[in-house]
């Protein structure tokens, strides 16, 4: 059993934001190990965040992002509990790292669900005529085309991006590891993006 000091649990604190007996906890879970004690972390705060989602979120603020160039930009709207919580500079922070994503990946939903039913089977219907010639059996085609329409999901919805500073992790693991250090829910309510000379 590894010995954990007190500067081994300060640090997983200053990365994780979990309190000190947690992160005591995690680091003698992993024998030590600083990356898997901030995994183990990780998973609780997920589970944790999980059963904050259903709470209301009505405060938060709207905030814009403009590239260095002025030709390129977006604006959010991210939700959260209490106006206390959204001054924190760690909630202003997920507000502007998601406004760099939106400019930067040109999401067009924020979640799946958003997705119009007849934009998913436009999707299929391309993917389809794709593979029409293939040769591939309908059931092995059927596969191939689901696996597509998961990769546009990944590609079109925001929270299903892979987080453009930490490539590990998605977007919403992103918020979900906020929701539990900051202890509210958080939402992404909704978005825009600009570019000069795009409709």
């Amino acid at each position: 059993m590894a010995e954990i000091t007190m500067d081994q649990i300060k640090e997983i604190r200053e990365k994780t934001g979990a309190p000190i007996n947690d992160c005591r906890n995690a680091l003698i879970e992993a024998n030590g190990d600083m990356a898997k004690a901030v995994d183990v972390l990780r998973e609780r705060g997920v589970a944790s965040a999980s059963k904050k989602s259903s709470r209301a979120a009505k405060e938060g603020l709207v905030y814009s992002y403009i590239h260095a160039t002025g030709k390129v930009g977006a604006m959010v709207e991210l939700n959260c509990e209490t106006d206390f919580v959204a001054r924190t500079e760690d909630f202003e922070q997920l507000a502007k790292d998601i406004a760099m994503q939106i400019t930067a990946m040109i999401p067009q939903y924020v979640k799946r669900e958003d997705v119009p039913q007849e934009v998913i089977e436009k999707e299929k219907e391309i993917f389809k005529a794709q593979m029409k010639d293939s040769g591939k059996p309908e059931k092995v085609v059927e596969k191939i085309v689901e696996g597509k329409v998961e990769k546009y999901f990944k590609d079109a919805c925001l929270l299903e991006q892979e987080f453009i500073k930490d490539g590990s992790k998605t977007v919403e693991v992103l918020v979900k590891e906020k929701i539990a250090k900051l202890g509210e829910n958080i939402v992404v309510k909704r978005f825009v993006r600009f570019a000069i000379g795009e409709n």
